[in-house]
């Protein structure tokens, strides 16, 4: 039970934090950041297959936006590279390191959309 309430209360609060990511930073890599920090709640569940899967979407919406603008390219190409690592650790069941790569991409986005 505390882990729902958990994770809907985490869910909230990203949702909240990312509508002004939203207004603020291109669609694209708000999207990655979004689906990154729902991996990561997921992540400090210890679920492993959800952090791969919305990493998945991610990576998605991070490639776009690194092809979309180039004055944020390497803050975004290394966001892509740890997506990479956490669905590859995500797949596995490796939840802590993948967990740990989301957390590095969510970084590195944020910097990218200048945040």
């Amino acid at each position: 039970m505390n882990r729902s309430i958990y994770f809907f209360a985490s869910f909230f609060l990203l949702m909240l934090t990312s509508m002004g990511f939203v207004q603020a930073a291109e669609h694209h890599a708000a999207q990655a950041l979004e689906h990154s920090a729902v991996a990561a709640t997921h992540g400090a569940m210890k679920h492993a297959k959800p952090v791969a899967a919305h990493a998945k979407m991610a990576l998605e919406h991070a490639k776009a936006s690194e092809k979309e603008h180039a004055e944020a390219h390497a803050h975004m190409t290394e966001g892509v590279k740890h997506l990479k690592q956490a669905i590859e650790h995500g797949d596995k069941g490796h939840a802590k390191i993948a967990t740990q790569h989301t957390n590095e991409a969510i970084t590195h986005i944020k910097q990218a959309i200048g945040k």
